[in-house]
Parts: structure tokens; sequence; C-alpha cells
């Protein structure tokens, strides 16, 4: 029997979220998990979180960029889009395991766009590419 490994687990959480995956998302969650989106102050139960993530309206498509570890803490960074592009987002997620599932989950969503005017006027700060390994 293969051990637990959290990190394979969390790469398939996120996979079953860009996909909306709502029969498979439950398997991952305590049934008591608490999910909360900071940046609009929504408080979610697992299948409240389900349905707000599987009945938004699109096709998702995205990446894992990111997964820091701090004890039963994982933090993950995703660049989650619009299978057209039209939409763009980095998440944070923290990601509290209680034993082999996920107990709570505090994500932070910011809209990905151009480098504000203000910024451009000063002539500060350069331009990176989209990842690391480029």
């Amino acid at each position: 029997m293969k051990a637990f490994d959290k990190e394979e687990f969390l790469e398939k959480y996120w996979r079953a979220v860009l996909e909306q995956q709502a029969d498979e998302l439950p398997y991952f969650f305590k049934e008591d998990a608490c999910i909360r989106w900071h940046n609009t102050r929504e408080q979610f139960t697992v299948n409240e979180f389900i349905r707000a993530n599987c009945e938004y309206p699109g096709e998702w498509a995205g990446e894992v960029e990111r997964l820091e570890k701090a004890g039963d803490l994982n933090i993950m960074a995703v660049h989650v889009h619009t299978k057209d592009d039209s939409l763009s987002f980095h998440v944070v997620s923290f990601i509290r395991m209680d034993g082999d599932k996920i107990g709570a989950v505090d994500e932070y969503w910011g809209d990905d766009g151009p480098v504000p005017e203000w910024r451009k006027e000063k002539e500060i700060g350069i331009r990176f590419p989209e990842s690391s390994e480029e």
C-alpha cells in the first residue's frame, strides 16, 4: 500500500477544482471543513464551495506554480484562467490538513492584468517572465 503523499494529493485536489469535478471534490475534504475566500469575505461549507466552484460559468484551466509546506499547513500558488484566456487570476491557498483530508482552506484571489499606468510613468519595476522556468 502506497504511503500518503500530501503533495500528490494537493495537486490532484487542484486539478479537480480546475476541471470543476463536483463528484470528485468531496473526497478531498473532511466533512466539516471550512473554506474562506478572503477577498470577498465569504465562508463556505464543503458543499457550498463545490457549488460555487462547479457552477461558476465557463471552463477553467490552470497550473500549480508553487507548493510550500509548514507543518500541517500547505501554501499553494496557482494560476487559474478560462480556457479561452479571457480571464486570468493568481490564487494563494493556505490549506490546513487534518490527517489525510483538507480541514480548512483560506484563499486569496488576485486578478491578473497590466502594469498600472502610475508605475509605468514612474519607470519603476520590470516585467518578469510568467514562469520562473522561462
